[in-house]
């Protein structure tokens, strides 16, 4: 059997413990010794992008010139390499990634995998949370929000990531949104009290079942 080799290691403040893992050719991505995410496991990561750009796409007589996306979550790239195909040339992505590692990680073992994308011209890259690109990010910025964060609204990996989907986060993603823009948010689990909230809060919801695989 083929063992898990240790790539990498970063303890936050809070003490959780973010590692990575190559075995037999895969990258696995973990927190506190269990399975956060996978180059094994990648469908959902890519719908996120396919579903949030859907209306970006060339040819839709609704696709601004110049497409601005976020993307709450760098994690192993998947939801960023989907989300350049889906702006063109001139379009912008930002990325917000909370553990600077992992951000190493991707410019150096995941180079090759979709790490060098950080460096695309196209890509804003900032190395904090998400929350306070939202804050700075002023009204009616973004075509699109990806918030690949955590496990989604629960469980929660960092309680701080609780805030981003309170009824402070929804007002926070609603005003940086522009009026006709589209927010996808990944869930663990399936969360009809959260759906609930969103609409309380002024989205048109609609969830979105994803399987591991294609």
């Amino acid at each position: 059997m083929k063992p898990y080799v240790k790539l990498g290691e970063s303890k936050m403040s809070n003490g959780t413990v973010f590692s990575l893992h190559k075995h037999d050719g895969k990258f696995y991505l973990k927190y506190n010794g269990f399975d956060l995410m996978s180059t094994a496991l990648t469908f959902s990561e890519e719908r996120l992008s396919e579903i949030g750009l859907a209306r970006l796409l060339p040819g839709k007589s609704s696709r601004p010139k110049h497409p601005k996306v976020l993307i709450g979550g760098l994690g192993l790239g998947f939801t960023l390499r989907s989300a350049l195909e889906g702006v063109g040339p001139h379009g912008v992505v930002e990325v917000a990634e909370l553990v600077p590692a992992i951000v190493e990680w991707n410019r150096t073992f995941l180079k090759k995998l979709n790490g060098a994308l950080v460096g695309d011209k196209r890509v804003a890259l900032h190395v904090g949370d998400v929350w306070g690109v939202l804050a700075r990010a002023g009204t009616a910025r973004y075509d699109a929000i990806i918030l690949d964060t955590d496990n989604g609204p629960t469980p929660l990996v960092q309680r701080s990531n609780a805030r981003l989907y309170d009824d402070a986060g929804l007002k926070r993603v609603h005003t940086a949104l522009k009026p006709t823009g589209r927010v996808v948010i990944w869930s663990a689990t399936p969360d009809h009290a959260y759906a609930a909230r969103l609409v309380k809060s002024g989205f048109k919801v609609e969830v979105v079942a994803a399987k591991v695989h294609a």
